[in-house]
């Protein structure tokens, strides 16, 4: 039984995770391994993540599957560069914006690409922060999936549904809308908790006062600057529309405390706890 080539670029949180998940789910499979960070690659190895590391996109241009777990703009610069000498290679990019990415790749290569975002993930980064469970039973959206060939969208369906994910279609820019409100939002509003905190108390007090409730909010102000840079860089537009919506609500509670509209301040958060209603 000839095995599959998988190649990964990009071998942290979500690299490591999705070859973690595929050797738990079974198949046979041979990881080779890119990553512009030399400690990243030793690490993979070490951990076995992947079975070797190459130099080059070139040496990964006759794999089956080729996943790009890399920041944006990286994957927007490899879709213009990567040319697959295997006529039936699957790229699948996990990328956390996706208009940009669909739009970005040449057309006479176009339907080697499924543009995915899998809805998972933790704060913390780099090789040995995979989890083989990462991905079980959370969400991935399929991106433009119409622009995929035939060949491209089973090899991706398979892949997600194998390692336990469930799937969801829809278009990239309505994807990068909903993003902007249910995850790159949420991030910023965590930053900005972290830093109002920090610049108005001393670390003492935060340590001595910090709650579950505290650590659950600035839990995701851990995760990678660069990374999320990026995601707000692309995303610009739907991210500033998504913080304007908070800052309405966010004013709106300030305004209730200040008249003192404790009925009013009541139902407001009553429609809040609806949310959970629907998680």
């Amino acid at each position: 039984m000839s095995r599959t080539l998988v190649g990964i670029v990009g071998l942290g949180l979500m690299g490591g995770s999705l070859s973690l998940a595929l050797k738990h789910h079974g198949g046979s499979h041979r990881f080779l391994g890119l990553d512009h960070n030399p400690k990243h690659c030793e690490e993979a190895l070490a951990l076995g993540l992947v079975d070797e590391i190459v130099e080059s996109l070139d040496a990964l241009s006759h794999c089956d599957i080729i996943i790009l777990t890399i920041p944006v703009d990286g994957i927007i610069a490899v879709a213009k560069t990567l040319e697959p000498t295997n006529p039936n290679c699957t790229i699948i990019d996990l990328g956390s914006t996706k208009a940009k990415i669909s739009e970005s790749i040449p057309s006479h290569k176009r339907h080697l690409f499924v543009t995915a975002h899998p809805m998972t993930g933790t704060e913390k980064f780099g090789p040995s922060a995979a989890l083989p469970d990462l991905y079980e039973n959370k969400v991935v959206v399929l991106c433009d999936l119409e622009k995929s060939g035939e060949h491209q969208r089973e090899t991706a369906r398979r892949l997600f549904t194998k390692i336990g994910m469930k799937l969801v279609f829809m278009g990239a820019k309505e994807h990068d809308r909903h993003a902007a409100f249910i995850s790159h939002m949420p991030h910023a509003l965590s930053y900005a908790l972290a830093n109002a905190v920090m610049r108005q108390e001393d670390p003492e007090s935060i340590v001595a006062l910090a709650g579950g409730g505290f650590r659950d909010m600035s839990r995701i102000a851990k995760s990678s600057p660069n990374m999320w840079e990026d995601i707000f860089r692309q995303n610009k537009e739907n991210l500033i529309e998504a913080i304007e919506c908070f800052q309405k609500e966010l004013k709106a509670c300030k305004t209730m405390v200040e008249n003192e509209e404790w009925e009013k301040l009541n139902k407001w958060m009553e429609e809040a706890n609806t949310l959970h209603d629907i998680l």
